[in-house]
């Protein structure tokens, strides 16, 4: 079981944050005590997570955007200075599958927006946040990949190749500020029972694979302001941290 850490007075911004592990990890760092900037498109999910949020005595802010909406990432940062002149915690959560498909076949909008996505926006919300996490006295910055990174799999080159690349900006991130409080990891969340992973395998019964819930437990390690890793992949099937590249 994982300790819970105490994140009263931190403020954490989580996007995908309307469903799946972005909704559970919200909801757990609300918790915790951290005031929580909601980030996803889908505004009923938002308001839903409110909700939930406030029903347990926690804090949130909405943000309803589109992440392909560079500006209004720009903005964001702007607005969370503004507000709390810091941020303690990045969970980058938001992603899209794409299509399961050969690479030969992808056509080209379809794998456009998948890194745009998946890796054009992650680093437009690392750029907007990094000098805010610097303010923060521990700073956690928390990617979310797979391991499709590393599997090398038939038919999943675009996903594959957005979280390898989002794992590439993770590991210089943290390279660049490991002098710094600022702790930056991944974490592979494995098989979770999200409407990503059904349309993934839509034959696969949701009942056999771990829901967001359970999985969002193992995102608090990485929250913790006492963590001293960084640069690392965490996975929360093992329960291991490990160096970027090994394989599963």
């Amino acid at each position: 079981m994982t300790t819970t850490p105490d994140l009263s007075g931190r403020v954490a911004l989580v996007s995908g944050a309307s469903r799946g592990l972005g909704y559970f990890t919200a909801r757990r760092l609300a918790a915790a005590g951290a005031h929580v900037v909601a980030v996803a498109r889908t505004v009923g999910g938002l308001e839903e997570l409110d909700d939930e949020i406030r029903a347990g005595g926690g804090r949130a802010t909405l943000v309803p955007l589109d992440l392909t909406d560079m500006a209004g990432i720009d903005r964001l940062g702007g607005s969370i200075h503004e507000r709390w002149g810091k941020l303690d915690i990045l969970v980058a959560n938001a992603a899209i599958l794409g299509v399961i498909a050969p690479v030969g076949h992808v056509e080209a909008k379809v794998f456009e927006k998948v890194m745009t996505t998946n890796v054009t926006a992650t680093w437009r919300l690392i750029r907007s946040v990094d000098p805010l996490l610097r303010l923060s006295d521990a700073g956690r910055a928390i990617v979310v990949t797979a391991s499709a990174a590393h599997s090398g799999r038939a038919f999943w080159a675009p996903y594959a190749a957005s979280k390898a690349a989002v794992e590439a900006l993770a590991r210089s991130w943290a390279d660049e500020t490991k002098n710094l409080p600022l702790r930056v990891n991944a974490f592979d969340p494995g098989r979770t029972r999200t409407a990503m992973r059904a349309q993934a395998m839509p034959g696969e019964d949701p009942a056999t694979v771990p829901h967001p819930a359970e999985i969002s437990e193992s995102v608090m390690l990485l929250a913790d302001p006492a963590l001293t890793r960084t640069g690392m992949i965490y996975r929360a099937k093992s329960g291991r941290f490990v160096a970027h590249g090994t394989p599963d």
